[in-house]
């Protein structure tokens, strides 16, 4: 069984109605594709003052958030 989460609920993801977390799939690249979707529409749709990417340790796939760079002068 592997499991998607997410590491911090930053108020966009709280927010969210939609998602669902944690989540859990039989098949290695059903959860994978489905965290790397997930984390899409994050980075998408978000306020962009966070970026997510996806951290596979084992069967658990973490949903990581990190504070995106500032915009260039």
């Amino acid at each position: 069984m592997y499991t998607i989460d997410i590491e911090k609920r930053c108020g966009c993801v709280k927010k969210d109605e939609n998602l669902v977390l944690p989540q859990q799939f039989e098949d290695k690249h059903e959860a994978e594709f489905a965290a790397l979707r997930l984390v899409n529409h994050m980075n998408a749709n978000y306020c962009k003052k966070h970026r997510f990417y996806v951290d596979e340790e084992g069967d658990k796939l973490t949903i990581r958030v990190e504070l995106a760079c500032p915009k260039e002068i």
